[in-house]
């Protein structure tokens, strides 16, 4: 009885830290693969709270990606496709520790450093010089490889795309279908 009472207590605290790493999960579905983001609470609680309740309306489905450098990023999250929308809603910034490296995802924003909104980038490649003045929030754990396929602009025209590629869907993980 007592190996019971411990196997079936080992499940359920099994099913809870899968239950709270999906709450903090994100599916980020591309044309070529799914994309999983690992958001980052404890560094960017209203950012990551934000991203979570704007994925759950389905704000994201089919948004472009309009900005993509190759070698440095690429931004979506505005509605209109044209690096000028967002949902309305304006964060403070909450600058952390988190290097702007490969895979991490971090808010747009103007030049007001309190000006993030919906937009958002994935970072190609080591961009430090972005540390401390953009707000990281998560980290793609697996599909990368989709992301470095995403549709790119050039550097000339400050990585605006034509015909971009969109997000099909994105989705917490705790609700993915």
């Amino acid at each position: 009885m007592k190996k019971f009472i411990t196997a079936i207590t080992t499940i359920f605290i099994t099913m809870g830290a899968n239950a709270m790493a999906n709450e903090n999960t994100i599916y980020l579905d591309l044309k070529d693969g799914r994309v999983v983001i690992e958001l980052d609470a404890a560094a960017a609680p209203n950012h990551v709270a934000r991203i979570k309740e704007l994925t759950a309306a389905g704000f994201y489905d089919g948004v472009k990606f309009h900005r993509v450098i190759p070698g440095f990023m690429a931004q979506t999250g505005d509605p209109t496709g044209t690096g000028m929308g967002g949902s309305g809603k304006k964060l403070d910034a909450e600058f952390n520790d988190t290097p702007h490296v490969r895979g991490v995802v971090s808010m747009a924003r103007a030049q007001d450093v309190n000006s993030a909104d919906s937009q958002f980038f994935i970072v190609f490649a080591d961009a430090r010089f972005l540390d401390g003045q953009y707000t990281a929030f998560g980290r793609v754990t697996s599909g990368m490889e989709f992301v470095d396929k995403i549709k790119s602009g050039t550097q000339s025209n400050n990585g605006a795309v034509d015909n971009p590629d969109t997000i099909i869907k994105m989705q917490l993980a705790s609700d993915a279908e």
